[in-house]
């Protein structure tokens, strides 16, 4: 998380904002709010909370899955861009959403009122902000004020930022503060705040990016040795039924209502809408599930929903992506963006 906020230049992306901030400022809540709604209607065991937390935990969408429709030159850069960067914030974005239903659900499991744990969570995320914003402008300065006078060579400094990244989640849960929220702000924070004629924030980036990467593997890992199991032992038609609403409906009509007065044409906007494929984000919130609520069918019902999804999403987008990728491809004129620009690379995408 503190990889993928310390990576977006926001300069740049100013320049090129309508799609991704549609995507999370419409499009995000929109399948949240939608999701907890077809959770609450689908699973009648599940509280208001437990059936937010499924929503707000298969918003997120993970751009490694599609890597090979992101990748793809013929394909046009804004759209590309848009997907990039809605996957790498809006798990950020939604988290604290996903912390406060979790707390609020654990209480409510063990029949405690929910108004006593409204506190908690909102003091985890105050925490995080604080810590998060401080962290990440504190090692920005002082690792550009590093570089300018020769006292830190290229290794220290992405030493540095990865201390950043690494101190930021462990300083906010040290204070009681979401370590999760902590990370993605203080990534803002170090982005916005280093200056690029000093520092390359790519070049800093990697040890974080390096780490994120090897991280994930691991949760990866968990996520077929423990998660998959949960998914079967809790299986029900309706656990299909939402996984295959999650993926198309559920996704594809906040994008559309998202996309109206853009100019999209409706291949851009089913693309688009299409290749969200929930990933490690939903997976590492199924995992806070699991730590978070007490053992219960209902809690087990939710864990198999999320894990289930993201189980039918890592084939069915794999499957799908060269296919489309292409088709859409051919009908756009070979990766000519909208706006008449060629296609960057990979490198400059991601930034």
């Amino acid at each position: 998380m503190f990889a993928d906020a310390a990576r977006v230049n926001l300069t740049r992306l100013r320049h090129d904002i309508g799609l991704p901030a549609r995507l999370l400022g419409i499009g995000l809540p929109l399948t949240v709010l939608l999701g907890a709604l077809a959770a609450a209607w689908l699973f009648q065991d599940f509280t208001w909370a437990l059936a937010g937390f499924v929503g707000a935990a298969l918003a997120p969408t993970d751009a490694a899955l599609s890597a090979q429709v992101i990748n793809d030159e013929r394909i046009p850069r804004r759209v590309r861009r848009a997907l990039n960067v809605e996957s790498g914030l809006n798990d950020g974005i939604v988290t604290p959403i996903v912390v406060f239903m979790l707390a609020v659900a654990a209480d409510q499991l063990d029949g405690h009122h929910a108004d006593t744990a409204a506190v908690h969570p909102l003091l985890e995320l105050a925490i995080g902000i604080l810590a998060g914003l401080a962290i990440g402008l504190v090692a920005a300065k002082l690792i550009a004020s590093g570089a300018r006078r020769g006292w830190i060579l290229s290794g220290g400094r992405r030493l540095a930022t990865l201390a950043a990244a690494v101190g930021s989640f462990a300083v906010a849960g040290g204070l009681g503060g979401n370590g999760f929220i902590a990370a993605f702000v203080a990534g803002m924070a170090f982005g916005a705040a280093l200056p690029r004629d000093v520092v390359d924030a790519a070049e800093v980036g990697e040890f974080p990016e390096l780490l994120g990467e090897m991280l994930s593997l691991a949760v990866w890992f968990l996520f077929g040795a423990a998660l998959v199991p949960v998914a079967f032992e809790y299986f029900s038609v309706w656990t299909l039924v939402y996984a295959m609403l999650s993926l198309t409906a559920i996704r594809l009509v906040p994008v559309a209502l998202g996309m109206l007065g853009t100019g999209q044409d409706r291949p851009t906007v089913l693309f688009i809408g299409w290749f969200g494929p929930r990933g490690l984000a939903s997976v590492v919130f199924a995992l806070l599930a699991i730590e978070e609520l007490a053992p219960s069918a209902a809690a087990g019902q939710a864990v198999s929903v999320v894990a289930f999804t993201v189980l039918l999403s890592v084939v069915v987008h794999g499957v799908t992506a060269g296919t489309l990728g292409m088709r859409y491809a051919l009908g756009h004129r070979d990766g000519i963006s909208p706006d008449g620009a060629a296609p960057r690379s990979r490198r400059q995408i991601h930034r």
